[in-house]
């Protein structure tokens, strides 16, 4: 992996790179995967256990969160900045404060412009990678200057743009639109997702799912067991105002669609959106009637497992994938 462009810019051992999962990806979650050659990235609320609207506070958990990481861990990590919109960027405004001042190698920028920070951050001399849902938004965030570019397929987890476009047609397009490196995530779970994803052109990926069921993540265990007990088609998508999202499927779901089908007031969804929250789901483990952000990956999680464990099968497997497909393809000549 040494001559990979995403190693070579990251510093990191493999191109595996964990996707910041809100209340999910802590500091323990965040220096296992590092420690294990990959990049763990910190959530928007790493470490948090309440909500708040302070946004001093949001600042100094994450401040906190930076600075656990590095008592465990010496390697690159990252940091996702939600830009956001309307009176919401305030938070991203201090968290781009925040990771300059504490001097975190690289940003994972989400949900806004790259035109907002990408130059701020890199004066500082931190790697931009940005989420992007189409090839002309990364050919947008190739513009501004950012490193590298993220893309999500349709079957990601969590919220991304209403675009449709799937992990097999958007990885391709994208890698023909640009010429910085591409990550691509989206159904990604094992050795053959990762080989998939290189094949398809992507430089590394994205995995967030995956490293939701695992011992170090902060998910309650209840969400951990809901989300290994899911099977083939256990989740879907769920519309809100400004985004999409990917939720496991349970009762939360069930009635978020049954408001939407009966034309509820718009303030009625958002009331019932906040009171049936991620934040209930995974620190309060109200699986069923909370909300629970994941991929359609969860079907082929069959247990929880530690970080080390999962990255140890997938870099084992890659080779004997690698020698399997190779025989494939040579049956076609």
């Amino acid at each position: 992996m040494s001559k990979n462009r995403i190693c070579e810019l990251l510093g990191i051992r493999y191109p595996i790179i964990q996707a910041p999962m809100n209340w999910v990806s802590g500091a323990d979650l965040v220096a296992a995967v590092s420690d294990s050659g990959g990049l763990g990235t910190l959530g928007p609320n790493a470490g948090a256990d309440h909500i708040t609207e302070d946004v001093g506070l949001t600042g100094e958990r994450m401040r906190a969160q930076i600075r656990k990481v590095r008592k465990h861990t010496q390697a690159p990590f990252a940091v996702n900045i939600v830009v956001g919109f309307g009176e919401d960027v305030k938070y991203s405004r201090k968290m781009v404060d925040v990771i300059v001042e504490e001097e975190v190698p690289v940003a994972i920028v989400s949900v806004g412009s790259p035109d907002v920070y990408t130059q701020e951050l890199k004066d500082a001399g931190i790697k931009v990678l940005h989420a992007i849902s189409t090839p002309r938004h990364a050919k947008k965030a190739e513009k501004a200057g950012v490193d590298a570019v993220i893309c999500e397929g349709y079957e990601a987890g969590g919220h991304k743009g209403f675009t449709e476009l799937t992990t097999l047609v958007l990885t391709p397009m994208v890698a023909d639109a640009v010429n910085i490196p591409v990550i691509t995530g989206g159904g990604i779970g094992d050795a053959r997702g990762v080989l998939a994803a290189l094949v398809l052109g992507a430089d590394g990926i994205y995995m967030g799912t995956r490293f939701m069921a695992t011992r170090e993540s902060n998910s309650h265990n209840r969400v951990k067991d809901a989300i290994v007990g899911g099977k083939d088609a256990c989740t879907v998508s769920v519309p809100k105002d400004h985004m999409m999202a990917r939720d496991l499927i349970n009762n939360f779901t069930k009635e978020y669609a049954a408001l939407k089908t009966a034309g509820a007031d718009p303030e009625v969804i958002n009331n019932y959106l906040d009171e049936h929250s991620q934040y209930r789901s995974q620190h309060l483990g109200e699986a069923d009637a909370a909300e629970i952000c994941c991929g359609q990956v969860a079907g082929l999680i069959t247990e929880v497992t530690g970080v080390g464990d999962v990255m140890t099968d997938i870099l084992e497997s890659l080779g004997p994938r690698f020698d399997e497909l190779k025989r494939k393809v040579a049956d076609f000549f």
